[in-house]
Formats: C-alpha cells, structure tokens, sequence
C-alpha cells in the first residue's frame, strides 16, 4: 500500500506545484515521472532494507538465488527510477520499469497465494489492481515521451529538408 500512496502523494504535490507555477513541474507527465520515481526508490530500497527477508520469501522456489534476484531487481529500480527523471532516458527507464513489473508479477502472485501475506492488501485482487496502477502509470510515461521524441524528430527532419531559397 505505501509504493501506492507514494506513487499519488508525490505525483499530486509536483502537480500542484505546477499548478501554482512552477514552470518545470507543469507538464502532467512531469508530475507522473516523479511519482513514479518516488515510488521505485521506496521499493528498490526495501529491496536491502525492511522488508529484504519478505522480498526473499516471495521469490518463487523454482527460480535460483532469491537473494541475489531480490538484490538485482532493488537496483533496477533505482536505476528505473533515476533513469525516469533523466530526460534523453525517459522512455527507455520508463519500458524497463514496465517490463520488470510484468516479470516480477508472478512473485506477487506467489506471495499473495501461498499464505505468506498477512496484511488485507497483500490479497490477490487489491494487489494485482496495485500493479495495474503501478504499469499503467509506467507504460505511459513510456508512451508520452516516445511519441514526443517521434514528433521532435519528425519536426526536425521536416525543416531539414524543406528547399531553401536561393537568392542571386
């Protein structure tokens, strides 16, 4: 529940920020990629601290070293999560991140089924509806700027190559 909170709180708080004027917080998307990241430092840091012990009981028992994967995917996110407030890696932190939900959902699945859950909001359905929040909101990240950057380079391929005047 707390990544969710984080991820609303922090997208909420930069929105209004532009909203009252802060030129480089007004763009929507701004205020999404910052939310976003927020909320993958929080995960990635309990990845090593809090909840490190839980993260290793979730991994499916087929999969090798669970600790070393719970390690591995900790320091994704923090490389997702700076890598969406980083302009020319946008769409490409934003993909990875969307990516390493999707791969990381069966361990939800896992947990949520196996007993190990605890809390109300570890159930299947409160948390599969999280990491549909969590997706969507990567996956348009991912969208928004790769569309900007297809119409930027558009954009400029179109005024490099329209003619040029010659004057005599």
């Amino acid at each position: 529940m707390e990544p969710l909170i984080v991820l609303i709180g922090v997208t909420m708080v930069i929105f209004v920020a532009g909203a009252a004027g802060v030129k480089r917080l007004r763009p929507w998307p701004v205020a999404l990629r910052g939310g976003v990241a927020a909320m993958f430092m929080l995960t990635g840091t309990v990845h090593f601290v809090w909840m490190r012990e839980e993260l290793i009981s979730m991994v499916p028992t087929f999969l090798p070293n669970p600790g070393f994967i719970v390690t591995l995917t900790g320091l994704l996110e923090w490389a997702g999560a700076i890598g969406v407030l980083w302009l020319p890696t946008v769409p490409w932190a934003a993909g990875g991140l969307s990516l390493l939900l999707l791969i990381m959902f069966p361990a939800n699945i896992h947990y949520a089924l196996s007993g190990l859950a605890t809390k109300p909001e570890d159930a299947i359905f409160p948390r599969t509806l999280m990491q549909i929040v969590f997706l969507s909101a990567s996956l348009t990240i991912m969208l928004y700027y790769s569309r900007q950057r297809s119409v930027r380079r558009r954009s400029l391929n179109e005024t490099n190559n329209t003619p040029k005047s010659v004057h005599n």
